[in-house]
């Protein structure tokens, strides 16, 4: 295999498990964070060799500039445009809920029980800030493109 092959084959690699990522984040409607930080990562990934297989000199194989704009249609127009928004929403409607919950948590006697759900709670809600931090993050790179 030649190094243009590796690459291509690499890239193709790549491309289908963003599709599976995708695709998975498009049927579900509950995500978990590991879920939804790695499809972020994937889209990031994929978007980089997009962008340094488009910038090599050397000719590339139809089939790959193919592949090329097929990965960049399925990030603009199924990611960004759908699935990316639902992302947002469905973190802050969560994190919305688990806020209301740790509000409304009796604040008189606790036992250990309910001293130790209230600190899972906590780390939730953490956890979910620290994700839509980072999906604000790819949307702000988004509205600069």
């Amino acid at each position: 295999m030649t190094p243009a092959d590796d690459t291509s084959q690499m890239f193709n690699d790549e491309s289908q498990k963003l599709e599976n990522l995708i695709s998975a984040a498009d049927s579900k409607t509950d995500l978990n964070i590991p879920t939804i930080v790695e499809t972020y990562y994937q889209i990031m990934n994929v978007s980089s060799m997009v962008t340094m297989l488009k910038e090599q000199a050397e000719s590339k194989p139809e089939s790959l500039s193919n592949k090329i704009q097929v990965i960049e249609k399925l990030i603009s127009e199924q990611f960004n445009s759908n699935v990316h928004p639902k992302i947002m929403k469905k973190l802050s409607t969560s994190i919305q809920e688990t806020t209301k919950k740790l509000q409304s948590e009796n604040s008189g006697e606790k036992s250990k029980e309910d001293i130790e759900s209230e600190a899972k709670l906590f780390e939730e809600l953490r956890q979910k800030m620290s994700t839509r931090e980072f999906v604000e993050q790819y949307d702000k790179g988004l509205s600069h493109d």
